[in-house]
């Protein structure tokens, strides 16, 4: 038996370096969570992550590439706290961490196994280090290194005798710089170009060039001469300037000189001199990038800022076809991204891909949004960009998930606060691919469990005392058909155009009347990009349930979609109750479940709705019995699990269910003697159990996936005698790297060997087996 992916969502990390393109420009490797996941942007599918490597045992901040190969040739504890930036030139890595130092490695290949050494640290002062790049001297094979922070200056580090010496410090930031990013060298003739981004919302270009000495710089040079002296006052004098005062030392063309060995007794001069200031963004930069030498027809750097802004800057002489392309003054030439200004935290980071002719950006939450040529041109100012379907993913611990009842499309929930709908969109006749078609609940409480009621309404809790529930408006159904998605009857047709939150408001209110326009422009031909899902994609919430006296905690839904279950947080009987609510009317059935004494984990109808399973953080379950009446009785209880019972089960059949717990076991209850149910199977897991899933199928050939607190899966058959095997392991590389919070087999006829699972690692994946 084996398993592959169908499915990963995933969301890149709050980090400026927290992605990297591959040196083939179309793999791009980001951290999510505490693995990277891989994203191959020539894929002809449109598929998004395809694989995610385990190994870090904390958040990934940054990631950078060495090569096109890749598996774990050596894990090294570099610092004592978080790794803040790393670069990387041939087989040099520098990194730097909040413990307020910077550190030099040299990568090793050998046949013994590859090793990472310490080459050397630099003594930072107690400055914090945010970013850092690597580039060569012009004309020469020496390293530079440009080291920035906290402070707001550039440091210069130049290789010495194979040693990094501090030779400049570049002032004119006047907060945090944030990023750097040496732009390639075009000619042996031009200058090492430095871009600096900073949270002041400015760009500085400082250009880095052999110094030749002559009878007019000699008076400008740093150390001599009394114009420099004259300079300096000058300067101090502009920096008393008041806040409203545009300038500082904005201005200052002062020139930093670098004395640099080349040789043994061989030594050249470099001049350091700001060159030109790009201001555009309305808030602070978070990540610059040079576009690639071989697709650019003139300099042209990307910048991100939590403006929700993407700018591309490029010479005004580029935009006029003149062959000059020195001018020190740089425009903005295009514009990506919201207007709205830092709209859900602006972007975070980006990239090109494609060899300059595509555009990634990462969003506050986690979302890409990809840009691209759509024709090649040969004058800068011709180029047309189009916006390309890109990935999404929640940016936190996915906590619920479940199919709709005809398994055409999942939902998920999770601690972002968001519910976002997921599904195989159809690209050609025969072949789709998955993504997130919709967003239909953005919330301002942790989300923890969903259901389907039907198809098209779904109901939710999150960490209030309030179940919620929505119904999907016409833009959704008119994009899941176009999508081929789904097939809905001219009936379900009939509803609300789409939902907003109107101001003050929390509720999704529908819109009823007007063109869909109202709501904005939506695509059919594809899914909605990443700055649609939040907006254009909302559901109207159309009910509320209020009933318990402490924050929701668990939810489940019965197989003919006709009751809903719930539960609390708890520490006492008198709480630890279930209510069931019908779907119709949403009022109370029957008499609370009670019997629990802590909070009630999980709720799991069986497959005719006869029985209400429960279990709990009390280490018991309990089992409640529909009554002709319309209520439930308890009939049976155990308690066997040594710790907490995170989740239940049911057969296809309906004549065992599962249990899992902390305990480290599984156990299978077979019903034996009127209302006595007896563990017959005990299933003993090297890690804690924590979330079990039976197979659709009935009879004896049936199977139960069993996920683990370390993010993996175990899938045990049941033997022609009855006994319980496993079959198959599913490692963290293709499961997960966390507690796994919920699974359930895909109701399909089709496809009823898809798993999907939803983890703490703020993973959704649909796995094949």
């Amino acid at each position: 038996m084996t398993a592959t992916l169908s499915y990963v969502a995933a969301a890149c990390n709050r980090f400026g370096q927290a992605a990297d393109i591959s040196p083939s420009s179309s793999i791009v490797a980001f951290g999510s969570s505490r693995f990277v996941a891989l994203w191959d942007l020539e894929a002809p599918d449109g598929t998004g992550v395809y694989e995610t490597l385990p190994g870090h045992n904390g958040l990934i901040t940054c990631v950078k590439f060495l090569s096109d190969e890749w598996k774990i040739v050596s894990t090294v504890q570099v610092h004592s706290k978080s790794v803040s930036t790393v670069s990387v030139q041939g087989d040099r890595i520098v990194t730097g961490s909040s413990d307020s130092s910077v550190k030099i490695w040299t990568f090793r290949q050998s046949p013994n196994g590859d090793e990472i050494v310490k080459f050397q640290a630099l003594d930072l002062k107690g400055k914090y280090p945010l970013a850092s790049a690597l580039s060569y001297l012009p004309q020469t094979i020496v390293s530079i290194l440009a080291i920035s922070g906290t402070d707001g200056n550039v440091r210069i580090w130049v290789c010495s005798e194979e040693q990094y010496l501090l030779s400049a410090t570049l002032a004119g930031h006047e907060d945090w710089v944030r990023t750097l990013a040496f732009k390639p060298q075009d000619t042996m003739d031009s200058p090492l170009v430095l871009a600096s981004g900073s949270q002041d919302a400015t760009i500085r270009l400082w250009n880095i060039e052999p110094w030749k000495k002559t009878a007019t710089n000699d008076t400008q040079c740093l150390s001599s001469g009394p114009i420099s002296e004259i300079l300096d006052q000058f300067e101090a004098s502009l920096g008393d300037l008041g806040e409203s005062e545009e300038g500082g030392r904005q201005i200052s063309l002062k020139q930093h000189i670098l004395t640099v060995k080349t040789g043994k007794e061989t030594s050249q001069q470099f001049s350091v001199t700001f060159d030109a200031l790009l201001i555009g963004h309305e808030a602070g930069i978070t990540s610059l990038s040079w576009r690639p030498g071989a697709a650019a027809i003139a300099p042209t750097l990307l910048s991100t800022s939590t403006d929700s802004s993407v700018i591309l800057w490029s010479p005004a002489s580029a935009l006029n076809s003149l062959t000059d392309s020195s001018s020190s003054i740089w425009i903005n030439r295009h514009r990506f991204g919201d207007v709205g200004g830092q709209r859900f935290g602006g972007f975070v980071g980006g990239l090109w891909a494609r060899g300059g002719s595509q555009v990634l950006a990462w969003g506050w939450a986690g979302g890409w949004r990809r840009w691209a040529i759509s024709a090649p041109v040969e004058v800068l100012a011709d180029e047309n960009w189009d916006e390309r379907n890109a990935l999404s993913g929640h940016s936190g611990p996915v906590k619920g998930l479940d199919w709709s009842p005809d398994g055409k499309y999942i939902i998920s929930t999770g601690l972002d606060q968001t519910t976002r709908i997921h599904a195989p969109v159809r690209i050609v006749a025969d072949l789709s691919s998955w993504h997130e078609i919709a967003r239909p609940q953005v919330h301002g409480y942790d989300l923890l469990n969903v259901v389907f009621i039907n198809p098209l309404k779904f109901a939710s809790i999150a960490d209030e005392k309030v179940l919620r529930v929505f119904e999907a408006p016409r833009t959704f159904v008119n994009l899941a058909e176009r999508l081929g998605v789904a097939e809905f009857s001219e009936q379900e047709h009939q509803r609300p155009v789409a939902a907003n939150v109107p101001p003050l408001g929390l509720s999704n209110k529908a819109i009823n009347d007007g063109p869909e326009e109202l709501v904005g422009e939506i695509d059919y031909s594809r899914p909605p990009f990443e700055g649609e899902l939040a907006s254009m994609t909302l559901w109207p919430e159309v009910d509320k349930v209020f009933g318990h006296g402490y924050e929701s905690i668990t939810l489940g839904i019965s197989n003919s979609r006709t009751l809903l279950a719930t539960a609390c947080k708890s520490t006492s009987a008198e709480h630890a109750a279930v209510r069931v609510y019908s779907t119709t009317s949403f009022k109370l059935v029957g008499e609370p479940l009670y019997g629990h004494v802590l909070t009630v984990t999980r709720i799991a109808f069986s497959p005719d709705d006869k029985y209400i399973l429960t279990v709990s953080r009390d280490r018991s379950w309990r089992l409640f019995e529909r009554q002709e009446e319309g209520g439930f009785k308890p009939v049976a209880a155990d308690k066997s699990h040594g710790r907490i019972i995170w989740d239940c089960s049911w057969s296809a059949d309906g004549d065992i269910f599962a249990t899992a717990s902390r305990d480290k076991t599984v156990k299978i209850w077979h019903k034996i003697d009127g209302d006595k149910w007896e563990a017959l199977h005990v299933i003993k897991t090297q890690q804690p159990s924590t979330a079990v899933a039976f197979t659709l199928e009935k009879g004896l050939k049936r199977s139960l996936a069993i996920g683990l607190e370390n993010g993996e899966i175990i899938i045990y058959s049941q033997t022609s005698s009855g006994e319980w095997v496993p079959s198959k392991t599913i490692p963290p590389k293709i499961a997960h790297i966390d507690h796994i919070h919920r699974m359930a087999w895909r109701p399909s006829t089709e496809n009823n060997d898809e798993l999907a699972t939803c983890s703490e690692d703020g993973t959704l994946r649909i796995i094949k087996v």
